[in-house]
C-alpha cells in the first residue's frame, strides 16, 4: 500500500486527523489495531472544549453533537459545604463546553470515514516504523493474517501510550517528563437522571467528587480512592453514600441515586514526550502525551494536535513549505505544558493529600476561596477549562 500520510490508531485523534486531511484533499490511510465494534465503545471523555466542538462542525462531524450534545456555561466548585458558580461565557467572551461522549465521536468520524473518506482499516496492527528518518517511512503491520507494509510520506502516531509509534524515536533523542498522583478515580456510569445542570467539582472531608453525565438521563460520577483500590471492597451502596458526604452542602440539594451500570478505577498522572517528531514521523493525542482528567484535556488536547497537524499538512500540500511541520512540536508542546500545568493544579487543588498535611489542606481551601471571590481567578480558571486559543 501507498499514501501520503499514514496514520496509526482508528481513536478520535486518528480520525479526525484523516478527515480534515480528507477534505483538504491529503490521502491517507488509517490503521486501528482493534475491530470497529471495540473502538466504538471505549469509555473515555466526555467535556468538549469551545474549539474542539468547532473543529468537528468544520469537518462536518458535528450533526448528531448538534442535536444530542449538552451545552453548559460553567461548573460548580463545592467546598466548606458551599456552592460556587463559575459562569463561563461571562468571564471568556461567550465561550462555553459540551457534554459529548468521546465514543459517540468515534461513531460519527468512523461513519464519516467509510461512506465517504479514505482507506480505514480495522484490526490492522501495527508491528513497526521503520525508516522515518528517510524520506520514505514505511509503517510494518498485520492485516487479515500476514504481514503487510504502509509505505508514506510522512507517518503519525495516534496510537496511544503504549503504541509503536514511540518506539521508533531514539532513545537518546527523547525526554520524557512523568508524575504520579497518591491517589485514583473510582467512576461509575449510572442509570439516572443527572442531579445538577453543570459539573460538580467538590472537596470534601473524604476526598475529591466530581458529578457530571453522558445524557439527560446517564450519570457520571467519580471518588478520589487510593490506588490500591480494590473494586470488590465498594458495593452500589457504598459508592452512593460516599459522594453524597463529598457533595454535601448547607442547602436544598439531593443527590439522586439509581442502578449503576459499570464501575472502572483510573490512574491520575501525566506524562509529556519531547519531541514530538522525529524526521518524517510525528506524534499526537496520547502518544504524545497524558494528563490527569481532573482538567478534562486529554481529548481536547488530541484534536487541537491534529488541528495544528492538518494545518501543516496542507500548507505542504498547497505551497510545498515544511514550514508549518518543522514547527509542529515546539509549538504543540507549549500548549501541552499549559495544560498539563492546568491539570496538574486543578488536581493538587481539589484532592485531599492522603498523608493529611493540614499546611496543604489550608493552601487548597485559600486557591478554592480565591477562586470563588475574585473574578480575574475565576477567568482564568475559565479560560483554561473552556481551552485556550489554537496558536497561529
Amino acid at each position: 500500500m501507498r499514501t501520503t500520510v499514514g496514520i496509526i490508531g482508528g481513536g478520535p485523534a486518528g480520525l479526525l486527523l484523516a478527515r480534515l486531511l480528507h477534505r483538504a484533499g491529503v490521502d491517507c490511510v488509517v490503521l486501528e489495531a482493534r475491530t470497529r465494534a471495540y473502538a466504538e465503545h471505549r469509555q473515555r471523555a466526555g467535556m468538549l472544549e469551545q474549539g474542539t466542538v468547532d473543529a468537528l462542525r468544520a469537518c462536518g462531524a458535528a450533526g448528531r453533537l448538534d442535536a444530542e450534545g449538552l451545552v453548559h456555561g460553567g461548573i460548580e466548585l463545592r467546598f466548606d459545604r458551599e456552592r460556587h458558580h463559575i459562569d463561563f461565557p461571562a468571564l471568556t467572551g461567550g465561550r462555553t463546553v459540551t457534554i459529548y461522549a468521546q465514543t459517540e465521536i468515534v461513531k460519527d468520524l468512523i461513519a464519516l470515514q467509510l461512506a465517504d473518506g479514505p482507506p480505514l482499516l480495522f484490526e490492522a496492527e501495527a508491528l513497526a516504523v521503520e525508516a522515518p528518518e528517510t524520506s520514505a517511512p514505511r509503517v510494518r503491520f498485520r492485516h487479515e493474517g500476514r504481514e503487510r507494509t504502509l509505505d508514506c510520506d510522512w507517518v503519525v502516531g495516534c496510537d496511544g501510550s503504549h503504541g509503536v509509534a514511540r518506539d521508533a524515536f531514539p532513545a537518546g533523542a527523547v525526554r520524557t517528563y512523568t508524575h504520579d498522583h497518591p491517589y485514583s478515580w473510582l467512576g461509575i456510569m449510572a442509570d439516572v437522571a443527572p442531579s445538577c445542570d453543570e459539573l460538580i467539582y467538590a472537596r470534601g472531608e473524604g476526598g475529591f467528587a466530581l458529578h457530571s453525565m453522558r445524557s439527560p438521563t446517564v450519570s457520571r460520577l467519580y471518588l478520589q480512592v487510593p490506588p490500591d483500590t480494590d473494586l470488590g471492597d465498594w458495593p452500589d451502596d457504598r459508592i452512593w453514600d460516599e459522594l453524597a458526604a463529598r457533595f454535601a452542602v448547607d442547602a436544598d440539594w439531593t443527590l439522586e441515586r439509581g442502578p449503576v451500570t459499570a464501575k472502572s478505577l483510573t490512574s491520575m498522572r501525566g506524562h509529556v514526550h519531547e519531541p514530538l517528531r522525529h524526521g518524517r514521523l510525528l506524534l499526537a493525542g496520547d502518544a504524545a502525551h497524558i494528563v490527569p482528567p481532573t482538567g478534562a484535556k486529554g481529548l481536547n488536547l488530541a484534536v487541537s494536535d491534529v488541528r495544528l497537524l492538518a494545518r501543516a499538512f496542507l500548507a505542504l500540500h498547497r505551497t510545498g513549505s515544511e514550514e508549518l511541520l518543522d514547527r509542529y512540536s515546539r509549538e504543540c508542546l507549549a500548549r501541552v505544558w499549559q495544560a498539563t500545568r492546568f491539570s496538574h493544579e486543578m488536581t493538587r487543588m481539589l484532592h485531599t493529600h492522603p498523608d493529611g498535611d493540614p499546611f496543604e489542606d489550608r493552601l487548597q481551601l485559600a486557591r478554592l476561596r480565591r477562586i470563588a471571590s475574585s473574578r480575574d481567578a475565576a477567568a482564568e480558571l475559565a479560560a483554561n477549562y473552556t481551552g485556550l486559543p489554537l496558536e497561529r
